[in-house]
C-alpha cells in the first residue's frame, strides 16, 4: 500500500512531536514508536497499488508549481471506531482545492471507493495518538488540551510513503512546493 502525504514545515513538524513526545513521556501513548521513520502529516491519498516510478513522474508533474498551504490547527477530535486522537486542521477552501486537486488529477488510480481519503468522505487530521483504551483516549485528549501553544504552520511538500504491514512506512519520495 502506498499513501501521498502532506509534510509540514520544520516547526510544525517539531510542534507535532513534541505532542507526541509528551503523551509518550506520560505513558499515555507510544504512536511515535509504533512505526519506524514516522513524520507528523496529513494523508492526502491512498492506493493499494501504483507503479511508483511512473506515479512519482507525476506527482513530479503535478505538483511543480503546486505552493505551500497555510494550516491552523484549532480542532482536537477522534475517530471512535479506532480510538484515534488528532489535530483537525481549519477546513479551508485552499485545503480542501489542494485535496480535490490531487483527486482529480490521479483519478485513474484512484481504485478503492470506500477509501476515506476520497473528496467526500475526507477528514483532514494530523494523527497524536491511536488504537488508544477509552481511559487513555481521555488522558490524551486532556493532555492535549492543555497544551496553550498555537499549533499552526504549512504544507511545504508532499510526499509519497510505502506501508507494507511492517513497523516501516519510510517517505520514498518527496517534493517541495512553492513557498507563498
Amino acid at each position: 500500500m502506498y499513501a501521498v502525504i502532506a509534510l509540514f514545515d520544520a516547526t510544525l513538524e517539531q510542534k507535532i512531536k513534541k505532542i507526541w513526545e509528551g503523551l509518550e513521556s506520560n505513558k499515555i501513548s507510544y504512536y511515535a514508536q509504533e512505526v519506524e521513520d514516522r513524520v507528523p502529516h496529513i494523508t492526502i491519498a491512498s492506493y493499494k497499488e501504483i507503479p511508483v516510478k511512473n506515479f512519482i513522474n507525476e506527482i513530479e508533474i503535478f505538483y511543480k508549481n503546486k505552493r505551500q498551504v497555510q494550516l491552523d490547527f484549532q480542532t482536537i477530535g477522534s475517530f471512535v471506531s479506532t480510538r484515534t486522537l488528532f489535530y483537525s486542521p481549519t477546513v479551508t477552501k485552499e485545503l480542501m482545492d489542494f485535496h480535490s486537486n490531487h483527486h482529480q488529477y490521479f483519478a485513474s488510480y484512484n481504485k478503492e471507493e470506500d477509501s476515506l481519503y476520497l473528496p467526500r468522505k475526507w477528514v483532514p487530521h494530523c494523527t497524536l495518538a491511536n488504537r488508544l483504551s477509552q481511559e487513555k483516549l481521555q488522558e490524551a485528549y486532556s493532555y492535549c488540551l492543555e497544551i496553550n501553544e498555537k499549533i499552526e504552520g504549512k504544507i511545504n511538500r508532499i510526499g509519497l510513503i510505502k506501508i507494507d504491514g511492517s513497523k516501516c512506512a519510510p517517505v520514498i519520495y518527496f517534493q517541495s512546493l512553492i513557498e507563498r
